[in-house]
């Protein structure tokens, strides 16, 4: 209560600055008011614009839910400005008045300000802080030790999108995250892990929620049997995608039992779903996707902290790439337009909400909760694996784990943070930059068809783009996505990272080499021998699945004896990728054409199909090489001697560890040795800031 009094009185007294500061500002009559009066006035309207954003606030934000996500966060200062407004009015004789845009402007600082002395009288005051954390998980414990006994341990799994086994271990030696170097020196276990030929999202995601991520070719794909192109990022999709790993291993996913899905492609299971991807175009109360957006914004607090850490992410992406073009830094993509305000949507507003609602779950004391935070590789796309840029990322996702591993010691039930990735990103210039054409251009020229002589750029695929277009509710379908007559001279060409795909509508089925070799002689030659390319997968009448490489190399996956001994053209994509390209091959929408770029295998370095110079979707490099940090406390991933292998062997590793935590005889994990950042009171600092219960 004393702490409300506090707020309050800081409040009028930046009430009372400000209009001594603004001259559109008004808190006395038109004759004057003495500074008692005047303070009065200040005092009134500072506790109603309290009440009005702790009463009306959250009933906006409610009744907005509809609108786009996005737009709401930047509705966010209009509609605290209009409170202020409707509070001034509240002011007896009309001693309060301000213009809507000095409004506005009073309304963010005070709430900036209201918050910010909110979070110093916390950390003054730790112990009452604790005591209140404790008191809500005593009393959560307590209401579910009633209905079904002692509850053990939760599992909350983290996946930090886009971050390699090998960027992690270098962040941690750089001193970029100290929350996950405390973990590996005192109570986790790193281990590497290998993704399929399609290291992506959307068949890593889909594998390790739903156990199968079978007849996933890569992030997008034609399908000559519904004339569809599906993409991973599509709600459609996505939602398609689910329902066929559901009914291809007849079970409901990894968080069916009490479990929540937070950020993802895909909902895993569970029935506590926000920001999810396979269920944005359901309808519906039980199936808003953007239900998390309504969780965090109804703290005015959230929201204006995260609008304006929103902004000044779009200002530093503006400065970042500016400056990279001044330098003429290479490689370099295009970073205009709509770009600045995608980037900063994955790396402000869905970081805050995905970390918010993964808090609110460990207080429900929910089973398992899984999600995915997509900052990171969203920047890498663009700035690179391991730019500066996307360093800076890391830090930020390191304090938010921080915060989530501080918030877990004070559930009502005891948590095991389980981190990972669910692939890597590969550096190197486009396809593009380097040749002057794209893949499509140079299959065009392979069939003999008219090449225009500007090449186009081709669309980029980042998970955080689609979730920026859902929370916008615009479309996901690009033009190249839309369904395909059949034209027997235009072939189908997408591109996923650097991952080519070529399919021809015309032909029912999978197009055989031979076939191809009638109609288009030049075709595979012309595809094969090209320095961008490194190898391509076809399927012939005579030998089977070939891998064909540069001056006739070819390799017969089919043969029993063929394995690494035979994979020379693929000696240069790592181990194991003759049996990601033989699995791959037998799905039954695999393209006519498979084509992986170029590869260098010192530098790990690929050429995208994309516009983007941090690449993911094929074989090479750090891309393949996700990781996984879990506790010591759960079973080693695989024997010493083994090798975890494809997204659904992880799903198997995980379920192993959530049937062990139910099987656990205790009900709390113990407690972790103190972060080094942790002062003495306890208190963690996270953004300059300590952690606040945002239950209440």
């Amino acid at each position: 209560m004393w702490r409300a009094v506090v707020v309050w009185g800081v409040s009028t007294l930046t009430m009372l600055v400000l209009a001594g500061i603004l001259p559109d500002f008004r808190l006395q009559s038109q004759a004057g008011d003495s500074i008692t009066r005047t303070s009065i006035t200040a005092a009134i309207g500072a506790g109603a614009f309290g009440l009005l954003s702790a009463l009306v606030w959250p009933l906006l934000v409610r009744a907005l839910l509809l609108v786009p996500a996005l737009v709401l966060g930047l509705l966010v200062f209009f509609l605290n400005g209009s409170l202020l407004g409707l509070a001034l009015r509240l002011i007896p004789d009309g001693r309060g008045q301000a213009d809507v845009q000095t409004a506005i402007v009073v309304a963010a600082v005070m709430s900036a300000v209201a918050s910010a002395t909110s979070t110093a009288l916390a950390v003054r005051d730790d112990n009452a802080y604790r005591r209140r954390l404790y008191r809500l998980a005593d009393r959560r414990r307590r209401r579910a030790a009633a209905i079904a006994g002692p509850s053990a341990p939760g599992t909350v799994f983290l996946q930090l999108d886009g971050v390699g086994h090998d960027v992690l271990l270098h962040a941690v030696e750089k001193g970029l995250m100290p929350t996950i170097a405390h973990w590996l020196e005192h109570t986790h276990r790193l281990t590497p892990w290998r993704t399929d030929w399609s290291s992506q999202t959307g068949a890593s995601q889909l594998g390790i929620l739903h156990g199968s991520n079978h007849d996933i070719p890569a992030f997008r794909w034609y399908e000559k049997d519904t004339r569809q192109v599906m993409v991973c990022n599509r709600p459609a999709s996505a939602a398609e995608l689910q329902r066929r790993a559901a009914l291809r291993t007849g079970d409901a996913g990894l968080l069916a039992v009490d479990g929540a899905s937070r950020g993802n492609l895909f909902g895993g299971g569970a029935d506590q779903l926000a920001l999810v991807l396979s269920v944005a175009a359901r309808r519906g109360r039980g199936h808003r996707s953007r239900a998390g957006y309504f969780a965090y914004f109804s703290d005015p607090a959230n929201a204006v902290r995260t609008a304006m850490s929103f902004i000044a992410e779009v200002g530093r992406e503006i400065g970042q790439s500016t400056c990279a073009r001044l330098k003429k830094a290479r490689p370099r993509v295009k970073r205009g337009g709509f770009y600045p305000f995608i980037r900063a949507f994955a790396t402000v507003v869905e970081r805050d909400v995905v970390v918010s609602a993964v808090i609110g779950d460990m207080f429900a004391g929910r089973r398992a909760v899984y999600a995915d935070l997509v900052a990171y590789d969203e920047v890498a796309h663009h700035s690179g694996p391991c730019s500066r840029d996307a360093e800076q990322v890391l830090q930020r996702l390191d304090r938010s784990l921080a915060l989530i591993a501080k918030v877990a010691e004070h559930a009502p039930r005891g948590y095991r943070i389980v981190l990972l990735s669910d692939h890597g990103q590969s550096p190197g210039e486009t396809f593009r930059a380097r040749y002057g054409l794209t893949l499509g251009y140079l299959v065009r020229a392979g069939c003999g068809l008219p090449v225009p002589r500007r090449a186009r750029r081709t669309h980029s695929g980042a998970e955080a783009r689609a979730a920026v277009r859902t929370a916008l509710h615009r479309p996901v379908e690009e033009d190249t996505e839309r369904p395909r007559p059949a034209r027997h001279s235009e072939p189908v060409v997408l591109a996923s990272g650097n991952l080519g795909l070529i399919s021809f509508p015309d032909v029912p089925g999978r197009m055989t080499r031979e076939q191809i070799d009638r109609r288009y002689p030049a075709l595979l030659p012309t595809l094969a021998n090209h320095p961008g390319v490194g190898f391509l997968l076809v399927r012939s009448e005579e030998h089977g699945a070939l891998v064909l490489g540069a001056h006739g190399a070819e390799v017969r996956l089919d043969e029993p004896d063929t394995g690494e001994r035979g994979a020379g053209v693929l000696a240069d994509f790592g181990p194991g990728a003759a049996d990601a390209v033989r699995r791959t091959d037998s799905f039954p929408h695999v393209a006519d054409i498979m084509v992986n770029s170029w590869c260098d295998p010192t530098s790990g370095e690929v050429l995208a199909f994309e516009e983007q110079i941090g690449s993911h979707g094929g074989l090479g490099g750090a891309q393949g090489r996700p990781f996984l940090l879990a506790p010591r406390a759960l079973s080693v991933p695989v024997p010493d001697d083994g090798e975890l292998v494809g997204a659904e062997q992880v799903h198997q590793v995980l379920r192993r560890w959530l049937r062990e935590a139910d099987e656990s005889p205790v009900s709390r994990v113990p407690r972790e040795a103190p972060h080094p950042a942790v002062t003495a009171e306890g208190i963690l600092p996270v953004n300059g800031r300590a952690i606040r219960d945002k239950t209440r």
